[in-house]
């Protein structure tokens, strides 16, 4: 979910000695290896697809073991308002780094990550879009995820933050809203934060791509496209593509007897692609359209293309987003 700045501090904080208490009091089970095998790189799973301990992205999410051991962090969370998708704590080692890189996939764009430290240090730092910062235990900030980002613990100490992915909208919006008018933070103690049930997300994947979502990624892809001789056939061929696809769903809809069908027009397209030197074009943050082509409408046009075993070349920058 794109922003329009690097980082925006939510005028919202939470106690970050609490938090920090009840995240070193976790056993050591709960804790896993960060899903790329980045060194230094570790997770707990808070919410995850039916609550389970995967990795995965797609499907009905739920609380997790893990969540059920953090009470105040279920008070974030119900503060916050979100309805929350796939969240973790993400631990980052003394003096490792997550690599520069982008959030890609289909889940990112569709998500905005929120960020809450709970055990940090100065010297640990946040870079996006050029940007860098170092944000207090305790503080909640989203960023920009589709710009060039990386983190780097030069402290003595693991870092811990709270990650949080929801898709914006209800209650989240005012807080942003009032992020962008300055305001002061409030703090939200333990036990003082609001008492409702917390809302996880039962859609996060199309069984079957709507012609208009496709239309509003590609028009997202096209704002953030470089200009050049072979941006304007590529985006051409993507326009036909797509009524195409409105002609079969006006036939077929969702129904699984128009997968056939969709199928062979994702393979055309793609064929076309090559021939019009798609992999020659670039986003803005440099990164190859064909790529977003895939990862946001072909991988994901007939549903998840099966959780995080098979995001495949753009598992990187799907990945480690902090």
């Amino acid at each position: 979910m794109r922003l329009d700045t690097p980082f925006l501090k939510l005028p919202i904080r939470f106690d970050p000695d609490a938090l920090a208490a009840e995240v070193r009091a976790l056993p050591d089970w709960a804790w896993s290896a960060h899903p790329t095998g980045f060194v230094g790189n570790e997770a707990v799973r808070l919410v995850s697809p039916g609550g389970e301990q995967t990795d995965e992205f797609s499907g009905p999410m739920g609380p997790t073991k893990q969540l059920g051991l953090c009470p105040y962090i279920q008070e974030v969370m119900s503060e916050i308002g979100g309805v929350w998708g796939r969240s973790r704590l993400m631990g980052l080692a003394a003096g490792a780094e997550v690599p520069s890189h982008i959030d890609t996939h289909y889940y990112w764009r569709t998500h905005l990550r929120l960020h809450i430290p709970v055990i940090t240090n100065p010297a640990v730092l946040f870079t996006c879009g050029g940007e860098t910062i170092h944000m207090e235990a305790g503080d909640c900030w989203a960023f920009d995820s589709f710009q060039r980002h990386r983190v780097e613990n030069g402290g003595p100490e693991q870092r811990i933050h709270l990650v949080l992915d929801t898709v914006a909208g209800g209650d989240l919006m005012p807080l942003m809203e009032a992020a962008r008018g300055g305001s002061d933070a409030r703090l939200v103690p333990p036990g003082q934060g609001a008492k409702r049930p917390l809302k996880f997300e039962k859609m996060n994947s199309p069984a079957v791509m709507s012609p208009w979502e496709m239309r509003c990624h590609v028009a997202f892809l096209h704002e953030r496209t470089k200009p050049g001789p072979r941006t304007a056939p590529v985006f051409d061929r993507m326009e036909r593509f797509i009524d195409d696809w409105t002609s079969a769903w006006a036939q077929f809809g969702p129904d699984e007897a128009g997968r056939p069908t969709y199928a062979q027009l994702i393979d055309g397209v793609r064929r076309e692609m090559i021939g019009l030197g798609s992999k020659d074009v670039v986003l803005e943050n440099d990164w190859p359209l064909n790529a977003m082509f895939e990862s946001l409408i072909f991988q994901m046009a007939l549903g998840s293309p099966g959780g995080s075993a098979s995001l495949g070349l753009t598992r990187h920058a799907q990945a480690v987003a902090g």
